[in-house]
């Protein structure tokens, strides 16, 4: 598939030049030479773990002990252009930038700062940090595709932004585990780790303050951030978070991941007698197509499940994260949390296997679950349906697909954390007339652009085709205002944003509607309490 699809809804900002010379951090790992900007500083492509090939594929990141890209003569590594990206198949939604490469060698992060930031390291008091968890499902996307362009969020709310790349699909979050033990559960997860490491030891000499991070994330991205929250390891690596449309119960035990891997064998016709050699040959681009194909498969033989997410091991992800936020020992940080009102569109509109949307998936997903955990009491399907009454049946699919993947799920999560930490419950419904065309409407990532303020522009770019662009910059500095005022240690409400946005644990479950304006809503999910209950639904 081409990258560069013109049809695609969500098209790529422009991509800054590059200057010679330029801004310096130095850090015990080498001294990274950057790009100068008007409103940022950038330094790209920098390695925060080794690369994980060889006897290190398949296994938990390593950390650098110290800097080995390649040196100009004054021991300075050019952090000029950004590290390749973990193999995947191309898809027209995720654009990964002009000159995007793939190699497995591909744990590489990005910084953006305020001009002149790094320069006054030692003197000033460090700048929030932001760092960002790229979404696609843990099969697709890059920390350096050009709509996480940090340099206006970083601009805009005086912030140091950091975007990462982490090992996907078969790579990343294929537990190969129960094959053989030299293969270790959860490495994608522990990218992460080792990233949000390299942060904690490393931000200071790019001017941020290692002790004021906030990790935020969209979509899969979402989900590794409300993982984190329920892992011990990543205590102290972050102080608050942000999950943009989390799919919060898409992660399963070590059973699961073993029915998986039992598929990739069969998928790449290995043998189990010579599974690993047979493993350990796969070059990167069959592992590549053999993501795809798991991708579409599992899905679609079990309604309500993905191929590949985090796995409960007992060890780095030790337990469900939901039974851990319903058991309030999640770690306590303050949380910014939603969901889009029409996440199941985009879906729809892409034909991905990925949510059931018609009524005979969502039965059979319904069933499925009901078999596998017969003690859980699932909704009356006439309990369901009622919080959709009025809809036509493909509408109906839609919302319900939307709800059990992820506002219910979001729902459940923010109301056993808001007993222990601050939380912040919203909802996007803001959309243009071109996309209300296209049946798009407030659809999954839509509201990716607006928080990064990076609304695309172009003969390519169909968003504002039929206006909407003023209304939409002024969403766009709304968002970036709350999300970076948080960051600051602030309510989201900080300054002069309009409503209040009160936590979700005052009033009756208060949630900000995201659009033209915003406002806050009380009780804005009740219909959505009294069908689908307060039990927590999903599969293991």
């Amino acid at each position: 598939m081409d990258q560069n699809e013109p049809d695609a809804p969500i098209l790529e900002p422009g991509t800054p030049t590059v200057e010679v010379g330029g801004p310096l951090a130095r850090t015990a790992v080498g001294t990274f030479r950057g790009t100068a900007g008007e409103r940022a500083d950038v330094w790209r492509g920098i390695r925060y773990a080794q690369a994980p090939v060889g006897d290190l594929r398949w296994r938990r990141a390593v950390p650098v002990p110290a800097a080995d890209d390649v040196r100009g003569g004054d021991g300075i590594v050019d952090a000029l252009t950004f590290g390749p990206v973990c193999p995947q198949e191309l898809n027209p939604a995720i654009k990964l930038g002009p000159d995007a490469v793939m190699d497995e060698d591909c744990l590489f992060l990005n910084v953006w700062t305020p001009p002149g930031a790094s320069e006054h390291a030692r003197d000033a008091v460090g700048l929030p940090v932001m760092v960002w968890l790229h979404g696609g499902a843990y099969v697709l996307g890059s920390g350096c595709q050009p709509f996480y362009d940090g340099e206006n969020l970083a601009a805009t709310g005086d912030v140091v932004v950091v975007t990462l790349n982490y090992r996907l699909g078969v790579l990343g979050f294929a537990d190969l585990s129960s094959i053989d033990p030299r293969f270790e559960s959860n490495v994608g997860l522990s990218d992460v780790l080792a990233a949000l490491r390299w942060v904690r030891d490393h931000i200071a000499a790019f001017g941020g303050a290692p002790e004021r991070v906030t990790v935020f994330g969209e979509s899969a991205g979402a989900g590794l951030v409300t993982a984190l929250l329920t892992m011990p390891v990543a205590e102290g690596l972050f102080g608050r978070a942000i999950a943009q449309s989390s799919p919060v119960t898409s992660m399963y035990g070590a059973d699961r991941a073993a029915r998986v891997a039992e598929r990739l064998l069969a998928a790449a016709g290995i043998h189990r007698a010579d599974a690993v050699r047979g493993l350990e040959s796969l070059d990167a681009a069959t592992c590549a197509t053999l993501t795809s194909t798991l991708f579409a498969e599992i899905p679609t033989e079990t309604p309500g499940t993905i191929a590949f997410a985090p796995v409960v091991d007992g060890d780095l992800l030790p337990e469900y994260p939901l039974d851990v936020y319903r058991e309030g020992r999640a770690l306590p940080v303050p949380l910014i949390i939603g969901t889009n009102r029409d996440e199941a569109n985009l879906f729809k509109y892409m034909k991905s296997p990925l949510m059931p949307i018609t009524t005979s998936d969502i039965e059979r997903m319904f069933a499925g679950m009901a078999k596998e955990y017969p003690e859980v009491k699932i909704p009356e399907r006439a309990q369901v349906l009622s919080a959709y009454s009025g809809l036509r049946p493909k509408v109906t699919g839609l919302g319900v697909a939307r709800d059990v993947a992820f506002r219910m799920p979001t729902l459940w999560l923010a109301q056993a954390q808001a007993r222990h930490a601050p939380v912040y419950v919203y909802r996007y419904d803001w959309t243009t007339r071109m996309f209300r065309l296209l049946g798009l409407g407030a659809a999954h990532a839509t509201e990716v652009p607006y928080v990064w303020g990076n609304l695309g522009s172009g003969s390519r770019d169909i968003t504002f085709l039929l206006g909407g662009r003023k209304h939409g910059e002024v969403v766009s500095e709304r968002m970036m205002r709350r999300w970076t005022a948080f960051a600051h240690g602030q309510g989201p409400d900080a300054g002069s944003l309009g409503d209040r946005w009160p936590t979700y644990d005052t009033g009756n479950r208060p949630v900000l509607l995201i659009d033209a304006e915003d406002r806050v809503v009380e009780n804005l999910d009740g219909d959505l309490w009294e069908a689908w209950g307060e039990e927590v639904l999903g599969f293991r």
